[in-house]
Formats: C-alpha cells, structure tokens, sequence
C-alpha cells in the first residue's frame, strides 16, 4: 500500500466515455485493491449485473452494446477513482466528462450515488439504442476541418440527403439530417446523422472543393449518439429524473463540474437532471471543456478509467493556445505510483 499524501499539485480530475472499454479493464485495481473490488460489488448489485466478469472476460461482443458498456465504464472510472482517494487522499480541483463520464464526474464530486447512477446509465444505454431502429443512424469523424467548416459540411450534407429522398418513393424511419456530435478536439469533430445523411457528407468531404484537406472516417457505432435523432432517449431520461426519490436526487458537490452542455465549471446543483437530459441530444463540448480549464490556469489533468483518449485530446487542445499541459492515466498499480509522485509535484 502507498503512503496516503495530500494532493499538493491541484490536478482536474478527468473520466471517459463510451469506445474506451476494452475486456480486462479494472483488472489489476480489482485484484490489489479493495476499494476497487468494493465498487464493483456495489455497483454490480445496483443493477443486477455481474459487472466485474463482464469487464475481465467479456465477451467483447457484450462489453460493447451500449446497455452494458455503460454502467461497466461508469463502474471502472469510479474504480479507479476510488482507489486514488483511498490510497492518496486524493481531492481535485475539478471535475469533467466526456459523454457518459459526465456521469462518473458527478459521482467523483459526491453530486450523485454510484448505485444509482449506474442504474441510470444503464437505462440511458438502453434509451440511445433504442431511439433509432438499427441501421438507420450512424457517426463520423470529420480531421482538419474547423468548427465553421463542419456546420457547412452538416447544412449540405442534410440538404443533400432531404434532396434525394424527395425524389425517391422510398420511406425513411428518421428524418435526414446530420450535425455536429463531438467536438473533441481542434480538426476533430464527430457528426451524427441519419445513415445518408453521414454517407452525404463523407462524399462531399471526398469531392473536395471547399472541404478541401479535410478528412471523413465513418465509424462503427450503434447509433448516432448526441444528435437530435436521440430525442426519445432525451424524453425517456426526463421521464427518469422526473422519479428519482429525495434520496436519488443530486447533491451538493464538494468540488466544481464541467459540464458537456455549458463547457463553464459550475458547482449548482438544481440543473444537473436538465444538463443531463440535454446532453443526450446535444453536442459534447470538450474541446470548450478543457479550454475553459485551461483558461483558469489549470494544467495537470488526471484520467480515471481505461485508455488515453482524453490526455491525447487535451494535449491537442493545450497546443493550439500554447499552453502546456500534464496528462496522466490513472487505471492500475503503476499509474497509481505516477499519480503519487505528480501530486508531491515530482513530475516526470
């Protein structure tokens, strides 16, 4: 066990969204610390759900449906989390998520209760999955386009898609549009769409023309996430909060959130059920996230759960205002000692 130290660096604690699951995530965290393992249970037992096989044997092909991926990256991250604080006394400054990991984030700060909002994200996964029939809905990341290119880009390509349905007898399930998703980092942007709406505007990234050096990479999803074709997800999410009992309801953080909607570090309480009914159908804003950070002076950010998406975005982020910026994972033993000796401010 690590000698418990106060965190003497101020860090932002930072928690990932769906895609970077992989099987085996928590292992080594489950297997040396109780915390972790605790967490797992606790979690687990919330929802029914043998989480902790779910993350260590897979099948993959279940990790990844977006019921299960959820609650297992949400269970993971708290994991992780947990272990910092009980072996470093760790406390940051801040928090902040990308996607679901906004829900991690209001677990970390103490707004919400990991039993509960694992059962909600699991209700969430299921919502999203639901909201578009298979196949009729996808994503794409668009590279080296800037953030007025890409609202073109979605403008034609939704013109371009409502154009050829119109002389097509053919019925569509969803309506044709496509519009911004993620905006991760500066030149990478995800959109989401109706499933020819996205093939419009990978085509028209292809022709060139004023989306010249710009570049379109479909991908593998089950549906087009934080657009407006998540509408019955959002409504389903309402119909949720909208029961949750006094004890289920948000509670005071003890530290700021950022999050996904606003992109402006806030400690309220009374709009996180809105801010969390609105992500679902609206586009995460992390680049703006991790500039408003930036912008207060923050500079080491501290991921909690699998991967390295976000560091390797922040990095980015950090580039393009000429600021540095210090990414650490944190997901087992070893990461935990680099924590340990960041926060005595022993940077590596």
């Amino acid at each position: 066990m690590l000698n418990t130290t106060s965190s003497l660096l101020p860090t932002i604690a930072l928690f990932p969204g769906q895609g970077s699951q992989h099987v085996g995530m928590g292992k080594d965290l489950i297997e040396n610390f109780r915390a972790a393992a605790e967490a797992f249970e606790e979690a687990s037992d919330a929802i029914r759900i043998n989480l902790q096989k779910l993350c260590l044997d897979g099948p993959e092909s279940d990790l990844t449906l977006t019921e299960n991926t959820q609650p297992c990256l949400l269970t993971t991250s708290i994991a992780a989390f947990r272990v910092a604080q009980k072996e470093l006394g760790y406390r940051p400054e801040a928090v902040a998520g990308h996607s679901l990991g906004e829900y991690s984030a209001l677990v970390a700060a103490g707004a919400l209760r990991l039993d509960t909002a694992v059962q909600w994200v699991r209700q969430r996964g299921l919502a999203m999955q639901a909201a578009v029939p298979a196949g009729q809905g996808t994503m794409a990341a668009i590279l080296g386009l800037d953030d007025s290119l890409i609202s073109r880009l979605c403008e034609r390509a939704t013109t371009a898609a409502q154009e050829k349905r119109a002389s097509e007898a053919q019925e569509y399930l969803v309506a044709a549009v496509v519009e911004p998703a993620n905006f991760n980092a500066p030149g990478q942007i995800v959109i989401a769409g109706s499933s020819d709406g996205i093939q419009e505007a990978v085509a028209l990234i292809k022709a060139g023309g004023e989306f010249a050096g710009g570049k379109a990479i479909p991908l593998s999803v089950s549906a087009p996430f934080h657009c407006s074709l998540m509408k019955k997800a959002r409504d389903r999410m309402a119909e949720i909060f909208a029961t949750a009992s006094a004890q289920e309801k948000p509670q005071q953080p003890f530290c700021q959130y950022v999050p996904n909607r606003t992109a402006r570090p806030t400690l309220e309480v009374g709009v996180i059920f809105e801010l969390l009914i609105n992500q679902v159908d609206h586009p995460v804003l992390w680049k703006q996230s991790i500039l408003s950070l930036l912008e207060m002076g923050h500079s080491t950010f501290i991921e909690f759960g699998p991967g390295k998406v976000l560091s390797g975005l922040n990095k980015r982020i950090a580039q393009q205002v000429g600021k540095s910026c210090q990414s650490l994972p944190m997901c087992d033993t070893s990461s935990l000692k680099a924590l340990e000796n960041t926060l005595k401010g022993n940077l590596p």
